[in-house]
């Protein structure tokens, strides 16, 4: 159920956590787990999607026509996508989670790995002063 980041990457990953460079393990880690947990779920189950149904070009310009907006989650419950058991299973996972709740924990992890920037950042811009004033 989880997107392909190649394909999202403005959305999924770049709009969430910028264009900072992180660097250390502790920041990576940071980011995995939430990929692995909180960011898919948000996204998978909360986040509506609109996909392309036709796309035509009529002299110079091209007009799309697009589905209405729904999430994965909603996409992969219809009948004949997935056999029931999974579909169970993910109902359950569904009812239990609270989106305000994923985001407040979104939220805390982007800010809790910046702080790890802003602290490297700074230790940095010591070193280069301390070895300045030398």
């Amino acid at each position: 159920m989880i997107c392909f980041i190649e394909q999202k990457n403005s959305t999924h990953i770049r709009q969430v956590i910028g264009y900072l460079r992180y660097d250390t393990q502790k920041e990576i880690d940071i980011l995995n787990d939430l990929y692995e947990n909180e960011l898919s779920d948000y996204k998978n189950f909360f986040q509506p999607v609109t996909k392309l149904k036709e796309k035509v070009r009529i002299g110079g310009k091209i007009h799309r026509e697009y589905d209405t907006p729904k999430t994965p989650y909603q996409r992969i419950m219809k009948p004949n996508q997935i056999d029931d058991k999974i579909k169970e299973k993910l109902k359950k996972k569904y009812e239990l989670l609270n989106p305000a709740e994923l985001k407040r924990e979104i939220d805390k992890k982007l800010k809790n790995c910046i702080r790890c920037i802003v602290k490297r950042k700074v230790k940095s811009m010591l070193k280069v002063l301390i070895h300045l004033k030398n």
